[in-house]
């Protein structure tokens, strides 16, 4: 049986791994089955001094289910769309990632998780936020919980490009879906809050005056009570693994000119989003 050597980020979410050489991971189940337990637990885990190549980077990812070709990637024609690169630099304008979100709501089945490994860093700044989406629901009042369940909101990728001022491509399709608000995590049953400031336009069957104060109120409950976050501090071959269910995560741009660059494989999931039940999000 492996034991990881776990350091957590903070009491509500995250934790380094230490000593772990993820090269290995695919042809060591029980060191697979220890990354599985200690992401649920702490759902972003942290590894540094990570050196692998792409083929080994998606190996990983593989451990834990068929990857997901971001929409992006298909429409550039990407050689290798299974990789999603990331980079800011002195041209950059709009910062990817600078804002709250959870990657790729708007799917049907939005992504399980995100693996980035950086490959330059900036030599200040550049780190990542991540905030813990359970807690973000349990700390809501009883009141605002009970109003939350049952309800749905629709999530449109064409919000997301809007923010970085990206016009439609005419001929292409944008997912667009509809998810509950408050969702059961597949694997631990636990209630998450499942709106973001990227992608979330409204919630379903509320006035826009009523759904557009529930929705900045939800979005500011997340990014302004530190209590739910972490903060990861990157470094050349760090890879930052993250639940794209439990958390919401971004991309500080407090570097420029500087250039931050890396490579991401995002891990599709299996099943669309399900509503938490009212008797289980009430404990």
């Amino acid at each position: 049986m492996v034991t990881l050597d776990l350091m957590p980020l903070t009491a509500a979410i995250g934790a380094e791994v230490r000593g772990v050489d993820l090269r290995e991971a695919p042809a060591d189940p029980e060191l697979a089955d220890a990354i599985r337990a200690a992401f649920l637990d702490h759902h972003v885990l942290v590894f540094r001094d990570q050196d692998i190549d792409r083929d080994a980077h998606k190996a990983f990812g593989r451990l834990f289910g068929d990857l997901h070709v971001h929409p992006s990637m298909v429409r550039r024609g990407a050689a290798d769309p299974e990789i999603f690169p990331v980079r800011a630099d002195a041209d950059t304008s709009l910062n990817n990632g600078g804002l709250w979100h959870s990657d790729l709501s708007c799917e049907a089945i939005p992504p399980f998780g995100s693996m980035l490994l950086l490959t330059e860093a900036p030599p200040t700044g550049g780190d990542t936020l991540f905030a813990n989406m359970h807690l973000a629901f349990d700390r809501l009042s009883e009141p605002i919980r009970e109003l939350l369940l049952g309800l749905t909101a629709v999530h449109d990728q064409r919000s997301d490009l809007a923010n970085y001022g990206y016009e439609p491509e005419p001929g292409h399709e944008y997912p667009i879906c509809e998810h509950p608000v408050v969702a059961a995590h597949p694997q631990t049953g636990r209630p998450y809050l499942f709106v973001n400031s990227s992608f979330t336009t409204r919630i379903v069957g509320l006035r826009s005056s009523e759904s557009d104060a529930l929705l900045a109120m939800l979005h500011a409950h997340v990014a302004n009570d530190p209590s739910l976050h972490c903060r990861v501090r990157w470094e050349p071959g760090t890879l930052t693994f993250w639940d794209n269910r439990s958390c919401q995560h971004y991309a500080v741009w407090d570097y420029w000119p500087a250039v931050r660059r890396g490579e991401r494989v995002t891990i599709a999931d299996t099943v669309r989003p399900q509503a938490a039940s009212p008797a289980l999000a009430s404990r």
